[in-house]
């Protein structure tokens, strides 16, 4: 399989190595203003910056490529890139994160807050720690989790740093230097505390993913998450 590589960043870097170690190749490696030639590529992997992604993969659609993105902080054009893919008949798959260990426990954090929806002596709260590099807070899996919280509670929105109102969940962001990316969702009454947390010990897990979500999208069409590629009923 021929891979291109939309961002070579430290994530780029290890997308790579796995790629390499599972018998395929990078044919484009493109930093920020590269100008490419996608179509020699079989599939594309985009882990560039907010203001790169659109263009990635609004360029990969054009031209039939499918795409996996999990550069986050560009959403707002996400319905865009979702209704040019149907037009154009081609592939792609968005996710947050790719570690197969973070959709379990987005999973979890669904099934948690169908159980909790009820008991309102609970509060609700998140935090996110990242190494001090990462562009965007809170966190494109922070996001990910509180929606699936949202989806599942009576909480109407999210929003960063300290509470303002009870229909929020609040979401305290870090950025530690040389820290794994941490996620934790707590469940806090006068009498307990409920917390489910995923620590991430390396990049290896996310890069996997990628490549493993890459591999499945090939000589498929349509518009993809990673539950689809790791097959997880809710």
């Amino acid at each position: 399989m021929k891979i291109a590589l939309l961002g070579y960043g430290r994530m780029g870097k290890e997308i790579e190595k796995i790629a390499l170690s599972r018998g395929h190749e990078i044919v484009i490696r493109k930093d920020v203003d590269d100008t490419i030639d996608i179509t020699i590529a079989d599939v594309a992997i985009d882990f560039s910056v907010p203001s790169s992604a659109f263009n990635n993969i609004t360029n990969c659609i054009n031209n039939n490529v499918p795409v996996i993105s999990g550069t986050t902080g560009w959403l707002d054009k996400y319905e865009e890139a979702v209704k040019l893919c149907k037009e154009k008949k081609s592939a792609f798959i968005y996710a947050s994160n790719y570690s197969l260990g973070v959709n379990i426990f987005f999973e979890l954090n669904k099934q948690l807050a169908k159980m909790m929806h009820h008991l309102s002596d609970y509060d609700i709260s998140m935090e996110e720690i990242h190494h001090t590099k990462k562009l965007d807070a809170p966190s494109g899996t922070a996001i990910t989790l509180a929606e699936g919280i949202i989806e599942n509670s009576s909480k109407k929105n999210w929003e960063l740093g300290t509470k303002t109102s009870e229909e929020n969940i609040p979401i305290i962001a870090k950025r530690i230097p040389k820290i794994p990316g941490t996620h934790s969702v707590w469940y806090d009454s006068k009498v307990d505390s409920l917390e489910i947390k995923h620590t991430a010990n390396s990049r290896e897990g996310f890069a996997l993913g990628a490549v493993v979500a890459a591999e499945w999208i090939l000589g498929k069409e349509g518009i993809f998450t990673m539950k689809d590629v790791l097959n997880i009923d809710s």
